[in-house]
């Protein structure tokens, strides 16, 4: 039986992997307490009862304990874990606490691009346990896991009424050869549900119709259990889901796996940061510049690995999607969630979305009975926090964030001045160094309809409404609707160069924007909607056109893109755009008809009307009211049912697919998009014996802020690349290449495309780019061929970084690509938390600078011989680990954070743990 067909289904597997792996009594079962409602009786634990100290802690850390509680077996879950949860206080610091708890979440969320390897896995795992005498079909998920194909749809057509058809159509013949593999997973594997391409954005699907709330399911004795909904997934962005009072975050591709394995969390208790609101947000300011206003924040204040709480009578005056915004953007500030507890808000979107009455009393009764309910605006029921922070909702202003970073906020006020800024300033997060001679520089090219145009620095060639941040909140897409119909009517317009496009995050967007009539007069500015899925975010901004980019190429322009994203990472957009600004959609918009960012709104028109007036923006800026009476008339909950009643049904394509029925996947090893990856292989049922690391070589010296996106491949596979390299041999042409998003069930593609970012800056190497030198010969070359060489020659590798290693999105090849490349440790001054965990999770060891060191403390030129002496035989969570550096002895803190840790340490990843588990 498959999971997900509808609601009940999913809370009734939920209930079998919360209960199935028990192997002792439940020691707080004392503490069950129940209600009867319609003639069901409903069973939870009665939290209050267990101590005192319960009203006291954060609402979120509530949701820790109740997993807790409920699956303690003394096995899995202990008790001491229990009273680990309920000691938490506001004291706990981290990195002065070494408590480890477990958590069980009741469900994964994937999408495809991290999906495709973890069904990889999967169908491998199932290989290794035939090869080593078991039974494979043991091997599927035990907690349910749900995956949106959304990372697939790439934005080739604009601007005509049949772009989305055709983007569609290209998609499917572009990921053919994924989707029946995913098709086929979806058939093999029990408890996985994989929803089709065109259904949404995972974080907005799970928003809108997956989520919860509360689990209800049912027992043998007629009555049901209900408990919290709570999620795992293999996206940074899960926390968007933390907007509706469900606790979840991102979790590497690789733990995810565990988790739908049935194993817990294992996670060291967190401090919880309380974020009060107060005031009003002013006339004028949207989510967005909310959000980007508290990304600034927390970012300043430092919330890594913390969990934030958002509390105060501010809370109040915000609605779901206005605070799923929030949320959605947690990874950009760096904490591990953006809390917001569920109150009555909340039940109202139950009731807009679709959700049935019964379902919203259930979940009001069942939180209002273990105090998980909330009043913001009751000061009796905030929790104690580790620390408090305040805003006022009235300060924050119209606002954007870059060129580089998504934490970088400027004021729309100060955009001008601070991109003219940034142009001259040293190259950097806020700068790209260009002489003043060359400010003035433009170029110009002819356009299909003859006419010539001129760009120079600053101009505005994406503009792209976008990702599942803000096109789940109907507030500012209703408002780019008003302001772009209030444009037209000017007769404004947007010059025909600049890529625009709109993807809806779900159906349920395109219905509202029918409905209260804008979408012609988006349509009339470029905005026709593009595909369903995240687009011009993660990069599948489709190509430019060339006259375009040889005009900027030729000129050295730095050219910008806006879009209404999480991310703006150098690189990461497109390779044209230099510059590029988050903002919100009615934003995106204006900078799309100014076609530039260097303009002051306030002073400067966006264009001039009919009658040759001036029009600023401020003449089509849509009104509140306005924008929440079309919010009130057209989002309605016919819509969602509507939507979701035919979200399992896909386009005819994904209908007519035909796939095996096999238990094991038949692998074609002419494939160039899926392939048996060599993670298990030489595997034997008994533990490796384990050594230290010997006469390694650094293969890359890095700095701060190295991200995912420059370690993991991503985007499109360059022509000179050694993954275009092997695709040619292989007898494809540069057209067919497609993305590396696309072949993330390859290995042999992936390895090649790490650290292939055309933004990397080695240390080693004498240009940006991916490129290193291969030490003993002095030669520099591409970074997989110099892994290739050192590997031919017997020798291991090591990293060597600096801050924040592995920042940005999760991506499993961020740590399976390192690993097949010949790494064996990373030695850095600090670790993005989901990525530290993926690399241990990959058998490879974190190591860290002790503080105040670093690479340039120690006069590590990359070029030393690295021995890492590690005591084997009795490995400790955080000790102290020497390195030797060519006689440069230092000593660093392994980054091994729990005994889970070196377990899977010991095993040589969670892979071959997992298999002997299953084998045990």
């Amino acid at each position: 039986m498959k999971w997900f067909l509808t609601r009940p289904l999913l809370s009734a597997f939920c209930h079998k992997f919360s209960t199935m792996s028990s192997s002792g009594a439940n020691p707080f079962v004392q503490f069950q307490a129940s209600f009867t409602q319609d003639g069901n009786v409903y069973k939870y634990f009665d939290l209050p009862s267990i101590d005192s100290k319960y009203d006291s802690l954060p609402f979120s850390i509530r949701i820790l304990l109740e997993s807790a509680v409920r699956n303690c077996d003394n096995f899995h879950v202990l008790e001491k874990d229990v009273q680990s949860i309920l000691g938490w206080n506001p004291s706990l610091k981290q990195g002065t606490s070494d408590v480890e708890i477990p958590f069980k979440p009741a469900r994964v969320i994937l999408h495809d691009t991290t999906g495709v390897p973890a069904v990889v896995d999967f169908a491998a795992m199932r290989d290794a346990v035939r090869d080593l005498g078991g039974n494979p079909e043991k091997i599927n998920p035990i907690c349910p896991a749900a995956m949106t194909i959304d990372h697939s749809i790439q934005v080739d057509f604009v601007r005509s009424a049949d772009a989305l058809t055709k983007n569609e159509s290209l998609e499917f013949q572009r990921h053919k050869e994924r989707f029946t593999f995913l098709k086929w997973g979806a058939r093999a594997f029990d408890n996985l549900q994989i929803l089709p391409p065109g259904a949404g954005i995972v974080h907005q699907v799970n928003l809108e119709y997956l989520a919860q709330m509360v689990f209800e399911s049912d027992n043998s004795d007629g009555s049901k259990t209900i408990y919290p909904d709570s999620i795992v997934g293999t996206d940074s962005h899960t926390t968007m889901i933390n907007g509706l009072g469900l606790l979840a975050w991102g979790v590497g591709g690789i733990e995810a796996e565990a988790v739908m394995l049935g194993q817990s969390v294992s996670m060291l208790l967190p401090e919880v940061i309380g974020y009060r609101l107060e005031g009003k947000l002013g006339p004028l300011v949207t989510s967005t510049d909310l959000v980007l206003t508290i990304t600034k924040h927390l970012r300043q204040l430092g919330v890594i690995g913390k969990f934030v709480e958002f509390y105060g009578p501010g809370v109040a005056e915000l609605s779901i999607a206005d605070r799923a915004t929030i949320s959605n953007m947690c990874p950009e500030y760096g904490a591990t969630v953006g809390f917001f507890p569920i109150d009555e808000s909340t039940l109202s979107y139950m009731r807009q979305s679709n959700r049935s009455e019964k379902k919203i009393d259930i979940t009001r009764q069942y939180l209002k009975a273990t105090r998980q309910f909330r009043d913001y605006s009751r000061e009796d029921q905030d929790p104690q926090f580790t620390e408090s922070v305040t805003l006022d909702l009235s300060t924050v202003v119209s606002s954007v964030s870059g060129p580089k970073r998504p934490h970088d906020r400027v004021s729309a006020s100060s955009m001008c001045e601070d991109f003219k800024s940034c142009l001259v300033s040293p190259v950097g997060f806020k700068g790209f160094a260009i002489p003043p001679s060359d400010l003035a520089a433009k170029g110009e090219f002819q356009w299909d309809d003859g006419k010539t145009y001129k760009i120079g620095h600053g101009s505005v060639v994406i503009a792209a409404i976008t990702s599942c941040t803000n096109t789940s909140n109907p507030s500012v897409m209703l408002g780019a609707g008003l302001l772009a119909k209030n444009a037209v009517k000017k007769g404004l317009s947007v010059l025909p160069y600049i890529k625009t496009s709109l993807s809806p995050g779900s159906g349920v967007v395109t219905h509202y924007l029918r409905e209260s009539g804008v979408i012609p007069y988006l349509e009339q500015l470029g905005f026709n909607i593009v595909g369903y899925g995240c687009m011009t975010c993660i990069g599948n901004s489709g190509p430019l056109d060339e006259n375009v980019v040889n005009t900027i190429e030729n000129n050295g322009l730095v050219c910008c893109g806006v879009l209404s994203g999480n991310r703006n990472f150098e690189g990461r957009i497109h390779p044209s755009t230099r510059a590029n600004y988050l903002a919100s959609p009615l934003l995106v918009i204006a900078y799309a008809i100014a076609g530039r960012v260097d303009i002051d709104f306030e002073t400067e028109p966006l264009g001039v009307d009919s009658n040759g007036k001036e029009v600023f923006l401020r003449d089509i800026w849509p009104a509140r009211s306005e924008i929440q009476d079309a919010e009130h008339k057209y989002v309605i909950p016919a819509m969602y049912q509507e939507v979701y009643s035919k979200i399992t049904l896909g386009s005819r394509d994904w209908q007519t697919l035909e796939v095996s029925d096999s238990t094991l996947y038949p692998w074609n090893v002419n494939s160039t998009y899926i392939k048996l990856p060599p993670f298990m292989e030489g595997m034997t049922r008994e533990l490796p014996k384990l050594k230290g690391v010997e006469k390694a070589r650094c293969l890359l010296l890095l700095g701060d802020f190295v991200t995912t996106d420059h370690i993991s491949p991503a985007g499109a596979i360059a022509r000179n690349s050694p993954a275009a390299r092997y695709l040619s041999e292989r007898g494809l042409t540069p057209r067919d290449f497609n993305m590396y998003s696309s072949r993330r069930g390859h290995d042999a593609v992936m390895v090649r495309g790490c650290f292939a970012n055309i933004r990397l800056v080695n240390k080693l190497a004498s240009k940006i780019g991916s490129l290193t030198l291969h030490v003993p010969s002095g030669e520099e070359m591409n970074v997989f061929d110099a892994a290739q060489r050192y590997a031919s020659e017997g020798t291991p590798l090591v990293l060597v970084a600096g801050k924040d290693y592995g920042s940005g999105s999760s991506r499993d090849w961020a740590a399976k690509g390192p690993f097949l490349l010949g790494v064996r440790a990373v030695i850095a001054e600090s670790f993005e938390r989901i990525h530290r965990s993926n690399l241990v999770n990959m058998g490879i060891i974190p190591l860290q600078f002790l503080p105040g060191q670093s690479a340039e403390t120690l006069k590590l030129s990359g070029k030393e011989v690295y021995n890492i002496v590690l005591p084997v035989d009795d490995l400790k969570p955080g000790q102290r680990i020497q390195v030797d550096a060519g006689g440069n002895v230092f000593e660093t803190t392994l980054r091994f954070d729990t005994e889970v840790d070196i377990t899977y340490y010991k095993n040589g990843g969670i892979l071959k743990y997992m298999v002997r588990k299953m084998l045990d």
